[in-house]
């Protein structure tokens, strides 16, 4: 297992994150971007708390064009936000339903220097706006001299390429789910429902030092699943079943994000084919993965390996993704994304094909790119089918 990561970041860590923003703010004209999600204002400031889950209270972060990112969120967060590298800091007490720090938003924006009169706001792909509906055309009203434009790719952008710092937490939490997932064949058993199997393996790898898991799913049938986001449930594993789990897992803040395949007594022809096709894919997708490539060129890899194969389709939409603080992060791994791939990049590889009608086979790693290539921060997946009992 590898050493434990030091927790948290080294300030200078957040004044590259700033140098880097604020670089690219010059580029497209933005005066101050406004962060509203729990990730985003993470990435910036540090702000590390479970208090996201209440969805009561909005908080807002701003990144000047020049300077430390600016706080404007709720008093009961006041104290947390002071324990991070930001200094300037206004609060109100919030719940205030009528004016829930949106005209204390405005103020502080309005103090700021005024170059391009523009503000970035994340509004496009992969973005959600963590605020009223109504409280955000109150602040566009109040903010009407200035123009709003989508800062969401930009993000996008800064937080693609990880840290040495972020690779080692990813890599961490990706070998201690690599060790519980070379484990599970031990305590897998048949006769059991999903839910009772899942179980067991939430709480190893909570044992085994991960912070959280989130996401912990499994589909189970007779000769294949035919759903790779639901489940656990209480159906009881039989002999001749195959059984998927896909866990994304955390160690301070940073997810990993794969799967492994099964079977129970048996396995028939299609579904060992399938295994191997999936497999192979993997292989030929992760050659793919180097600098100057584009998510499209690995995607294409992918597919063309399960198209001989015999897919008959891909209900995913994508053969993976970006991999971070979120579960899933921009880019996709698609035929028309043309995402170029950077050297710090963090991405899940996902094949998965409809073998057979309502029979699905589904196999995840996650690698970084390097500047010779890619490397797995998962252990690779057994090249067999694993058959339990």
């Amino acid at each position: 297992m590898l050493p434990i990561p030091k927790r948290g970041f080294e300030r200078a860590e957040f004044e590259i994150r700033m140098q880097k923003v604020q670089a690219r703010m010059r580029v497209e004209k933005m005066d101050v971007i406004l962060l509203t999600t729990e990730a985003d204002v993470r990435y910036f400031t540090g702000f590390f708390t479970q208090f996201w889950e209440s969805p009561t209270r909005p908080w807002f972060v701003l990144l000047p064009l020049e300077g430390k990112p600016i706080a404007v969120i709720p008093e009961i967060g006041a104290a947390g936000m002071a324990g991070t590298w930001v200094e300037d800091i206004h609060s109100w007490p919030a719940p205030r339903p009528k004016d829930d720090g949106i005209s204390l938003l405005t103020n502080v924006i309005l103090q700021l220097p005024r170059r391009f009169g523009r503000i970035g706001i994340p509004l496009g792909y992969e973005s959600i706006l963590r605020m009223p509906a109504g409280d955000y055309q109150r602040l566009r009203e109040s903010l009407d001299a200035f123009d709003i434009t989508d800062a969401s790719l930009l993000l996008h952008q800064v937080r693609f390429v990880k840290s040495v710092a972020e690779i080692e937490k990813i890599h961490f939490i990706c070998d201690l789910t690599s060790d519980a997932f070379e484990d599970l064949p031990q305590t897998l058993k048949a006769n059991e429902s999903e839910r009772q199997n899942c179980k067991r393996m939430r709480i190893d790898l909570l044992e085994r030092g991960a912070d959280t898991t989130p996401y912990l799913i499994s589909g189970s049938g007779p000769g294949g699943y035919d759903s790779i986001i639901m489940g656990p449930t209480d159906r009881i594993i039989e002999q001749g079943d195959v059984l998927i789990i896909d866990t994304g897992t955390t160690f301070d803040g940073y997810f990993c994000d794969f799967d492994r395949n099964f079977a129970f007594g048996h396995a028939d022809d299609d579904v060992r084919r399938a295994y191997d096709v999936v497999y192979a894919a993997t292989d030929v997708g992760f050659a793919a993965c180097r600098p100057g490539a584009t998510t499209s060129d690995v995607w294409a890899a992918m597919w063309s390996v399960m198209d001989a194969g015999g897919a008959l389709g891909n209900s995913v939409g994508r053969l993976g993704h970006g991999l971070g603080m979120e579960l899933t992060e921009w880019p996709s791994n698609t035929e028309d994304d043309m995402t170029p791939l950077e050297p710090g990049a963090v991405l899940t590889l996902e094949p998965g094909m409809e073998f057979a009608p309502g029979k699905q086979m589904v196999h995840e790693e996650n690698i970084v790119i390097t500047e010779g290539g890619a490397r797995y921060l998962s252990r690779r997946a057994l090249p067999e089918l694993p058959i339990i009992g």
